[in-house]
């Protein structure tokens, strides 16, 4: 009867679990004063911050719904004990708390602060070296995907409704339709009928033409003019006017199509050809030795996977070219500073850091001379991202495709490309001199191919061969070498599976996993962010991780 959390579950929750690594380092992991900032310097906060912070944790590796994370904290013991062990009667609270705190992170300067301290936790420990693996996977957005008379009337909808009372009547005078766009949904009309579907497409189609020439060239608050826009480019890519002045749905598919009106960032994607999506997709940047996240990213759907290694790699590409601090005049070095993780710091540096300003001592980082390695598959095996990891001279383990040419001819790498003296040669021998064209450059042979031996397996065009030189192909070709040698290939098919299993740990719930629980891409992204949070704990349990006098280590290390 006067048993605590602390007392019934020491014996029964493994001390290498997520709960019982909270339950000794939550109050060094989230001190109240990390949150400082999010809150008013008057009254009381009704529930401590740290205690919220540890419910968020649990409730993204978990899947909960913020109700059932409630219900969970209130009934669970082991939630309880995670939370610093606190008494079986300990009061719950109102969901919207949760609510209220993302919302609060959302609009910090920091707000990914709860993955910042676990990944600040692990550079301390020892735990992150110099090698990262990038993958990504796909985010199923939370909204239901709309068709074109969906969206095109519910970005009317969406316009009027945030139109002061004066705009909105104006507005509502313009409208043809019989139509109030007042309730959500579909609009009434015999869609087995086509000449009623054309009839409807034109309607909607001339209703929202009216009200943006009404608004064309106005002075307009922010959330008009943003339905505005958004009303513009659900018509625009989805209509076309004929020469009837008739609007039809337009037989084509726009390259950055805009999928609901809820959540406009979300997009068509692609895992594969055959395999196709509708949200998000979720990068990681994973150490391969820890099986640590170091960093996370959230895109639309239909962005290729390179296009977020930048943002990726931020923490370590300036590692490589930034200033030593020693050379700068006036800077602290950075291995120097405070972190968010140890409680006696003051709150105010906490609000004001930066969100990559957590590094380890200089004792406990990496050294400085060894290169940053990163591995991925095919799609980061861009020229650009293969440039630049080069430029940073850091050593590039990321799959490059070979050439193709179709049916089997031959392709580019029989080719012998000299870009020093500016030519191409040919399997036949015959050598042509190489042309500017856009941001690259052309080697045509016309004439050439016409009395060729090797022509039919070279070309069936006639007017002869042509190849062209992309602005990083010596990048690509120096890459394709390096990854034809066996040690290469070794290292590769030994390091880049592990970022596999570490997306199949994010993604083993569905709700708040493979589904984004929230709408709109800075909100999918801190909740993805979080997430990682939650598995990086997860496995810092699992390795070990104690607090010390002046930082982290790993028990046995």
């Amino acid at each position: 009867m006067f048993a605590t959390t602390t007392s019934f579950c020491e014996p029964l929750v493994a001390p290498d679990s997520i709960y019982g690594l909270l339950h000794r380092e939550c109050h060094r992991l989230f001190p109240d004063e990390m949150f400082a900032d999010l809150f008013c310097d008057v009254g009381r906060r009704c529930v401590p911050p740290m205690i919220v912070a540890v419910v968020l944790v649990l409730q993204r590796l978990e899947g909960c719904s913020d109700r059932e994370a409630v219900e969970r904290f209130t009934f669970d013991a082991r939630w309880k004990y995670a939370a610093g062990g606190l008494q079986f009667d300990y009061p719950g609270f109102v969901h919207t708390v949760l609510v209220d705190m993302r919302a609060r992170l959302q609009a910090s300067k920091n707000p990914d602060r709860i993955f910042r301290v676990t990944l600040d936790a692990a550079r301390r420990a020892g735990l992150v070296g110099r090698r990262r693996v990038l993958d990504s996977t796909p985010l199923y957005d939370a909204v239901a995907t709309m068709d074109t008379v969906t969206l095109v009337r519910s970005a009317i909808r969406g316009l009027l409704a945030v139109c002061e009372a004066g705009l909105e009547a104006e507005l509502r005078g313009l409208l043809c339709r019989d139509d109030d766009y007042c309730t959500a949904g579909k609009p009434s009309c015999d869609y087995d009928d086509p000449q009623a579907r054309a009839e409807l497409i034109d309607a909607l189609a001339k209703d929202a033409r009216a009200l943006l020439m009404a608004l064309d060239g106005r002075e307009l608050p922010a959330a008009v003019s943003e339905a505005a826009a958004l009303l513009a480019s659900v018509v625009g890519q989805d209509l076309d006017e004929g020469c009837d002045g008739v609007f039809r749905i337009a037989r084509r598919v726009a390259k950055d199509r805009i999928i609901s009106t809820v959540d406009p960032d979300a997009r068509h994607g692609h895992k594969t050809s055959a395999r196709g999506f509708d949200g998000y997709k979720g990068h990681v940047s994973v150490d391969p030795d820890s099986e640590l996240i170091v960093a996370t990213a959230v895109t639309a759907g239909n962005a290729g996977d390179a296009s977020a290694a930048a943002e990726l790699l931020a923490d370590d590409l300036p590692d490589q070219t930034k200033t030593k601090p020693s050379d700068a005049q006036g800077e602290q070095p950075q291995g120097e500073e405070p972190c968010a993780g140890d409680r006696e710091q003051p709150a105010e540096t906490v609000a004001e850091r930066p969100s990559n300003a957590c590094q380890p001592a200089d004792s406990e980082r990496e050294p400085s001379t060894r290169r940053l390695s990163v591995y991925g598959d095919s799609a980061y095996g861009a020229g650009e991202l293969v440039n630049t990891l080069e430029d940073a001279d850091a050593e590039v383990n990321c799959k490059v495709q070979p050439p193709v040419a179709p049916g089997g001819r031959f392709s580019k790498d029989a080719f012998k490309i000299d870009l020093k003296a500016g030519t191409v040669s040919c399997p036949a021998g015959n050598t042509v001199t190489l042309k500017a064209t856009g941001d690259g450059q052309l080697a045509q042979f016309g004439q050439a191919c016409a009395g060729c031996p090797l022509a039919e397996r070279c070309t069936t065009a006639t007017g002869g061969r042509t190849v062209y030189i992309g602005p990083y192909e010596q990048q690509l070709a120096a890459a394709r070498a390096r990854q034809r040698d066996p040690a290469w290939k070794a290292d590769y098919t030994a390091t880049r599976p592990k970022v596999e299993r570490k997306i199949s740990h994010l993604m083993r719930r569905r709700h708040g996993g493979r589904r984004a629980r929230v709408r709109g891409q800075p909100k999918v992204a801190a909740d993805f962010a979080l997430l990682a949070a939650a598995l990086n704990l997860a496995r810092l349990a699992v390795l070990g991780l104690t607090a010390q006098h002046r930082g982290w280590a790993v028990e046995g290390a």
